[in-house]
This record gives structure tokens, sequence and C-alpha cells, in this order.
């Protein structure tokens, strides 16, 4: 199974084709995450986000989503500020032709951190829900490069590229664990999700919020057996 999402525009699916889609893409993702892992090569990243030796790549998705900002007061007057939204994404994947939801981004308490989690833990954390059985990760950055700084981050002007360490992950409620053995993720290919360029630079401005369109390729890795 290649996830790596091409978003062209297609004709809406007959309900029987969903459906099979939907059966196929739920064995794929059960019983082959070995096999589906053989097939996805990151790109060459900066040591800045690349995982460290002995982690490999098993799932990668399209991320449409949006960075949210508020204005906050400075020094000299106003500044956008990252707000405690932080990205909200739904994460796609091509399967025979069909662009399906496989991962919802947000932010969400750690509920059950590991030894690589802050301490005292934030109200939230950066969160990737598997779509199919609930499965969770938990993650925090801890490597990042400027947009347009590289090939695997080529769109300056865009929200930076980063690595991201699990500090966290949960069974879904039927059990699922497709996403507890996540180790590192890298955000990739960044576009779009700066603060904007106006709207927050005098007092009068500070409370507003704003929130802004961005893609990415979201790339997960597990540690190697």
């Amino acid at each position: 199974m290649n996830c790596y999402l091409g978003m062209q525009k297609r004709k809406t699916p007959s309900p029987r084709s969903l459906f099979f889609v939907a059966l196929v893409l739920v064995w794929a993702f059960c019983t082959v995450p070995e096999a589906a892992a053989q097939r996805i090569t990151p790109p060459t990243t900066p040591a800045a986000i690349t995982p460290p030796p002995g982690n490999s790549a098993f799932l990668v998705g399209h991320a449409l989503g949006t960075q949210g900002y508020v204005c906050l007061p400075t020094s000299t007057g106003a500044s956008w500020t990252v707000n405690g939204a932080r990205p909200e994404a739904t994460l796609f994947a091509t399967v025979f032709g069909q662009n399906l939801e496989i991962i919802t981004h947000f932010l969400s308490p750690d509920t059950n951190p590991n030894d690589k989690a802050p301490n005292p833990l934030p109200f939230g954390s950066a969160t990737w829900q598997n779509s199919l059985d609930s499965s969770v990760v938990w993650a925090k950055a801890v490597g990042s490069i400027a947009a347009g700084s590289d090939a695997s981050c080529p769109n300056a002007g865009a929200i930076s590229c980063l690595l991201l360490q699990s500090i966290g992950s949960q069974e879904g409620p039927a059990g699922g664990k497709f996403m507890t053995q996540t180790s590192y993720i890298q955000r990739l290919n960044t576009n779009g999700g700066s603060a904007p360029a106006t709207g927050c630079a005098v007092p009068t401005d500070v409370g507003k919020q704003t929130l802004v369109p961005y893609t990415a390729d979201y790339y997960f890795f597990h540690a190697d057996e």
C-alpha cells in the first residue's frame, strides 16, 4: 500500500466502491504494516529533522488543515503568536485511486506519557489519531528547519518543517494499536500556515484570532526490531 497522497479532483465514488476501498484500507492497516514500511522512502532531510538511526518510516499522509494564531501585546505594539490550538488537520492517503482519511491531527492532553514526555506535561500536546482503530500518539517537536531552506521543505514563507518525538501513545477503545508503534514524526513539504503579515500591529489589535490554511506531508516512523 502506497500511502502517499495525490489530491486530484475526482468524480464522487459509489457507496459500493467506497465500502470496498474501506475494507481494503482496514486490511492494509491491520495486517501489513511491515510490508507497507518497505515501500515508504522518506526524502533525504537535514540532520536537525532526521530521526536517529534505527527508525524506519511505516506511513505517510498528506495533511490539509489550519494553523491558529492570536494577536498578543509586545513591547513595541502587538504580534501574531501561535495559539493553544496549534495545527489542526486531517491526513489523507490514496488507496486504489480514492482519497481516504487516515488520521486526524489536533491538540489534546497526553493521558499516557512515556519517558520522553516533559514534566510537567503541558495542558495539551500535538496528537495524531488513527481514523480506523482510534489509536493515538502524542509527540513534541525536537528539531526544525525554516521553510525554503531544503528540498524536503521547499516552500519559503510556509510554517517550518519539523521532527517530532513520541511522548506517549494509547490504544483505541477496541484495542487498536496502529499508532502506538510511532517513535518519530516528520512534518515536511509544508505550504502556507504562516502568520499573516497584517492585522496585528497595535494595541487595539490585541485579542484578534485567525486560522491560516496549510498543507504538509507527515511521515511516521517506528523503531526497527
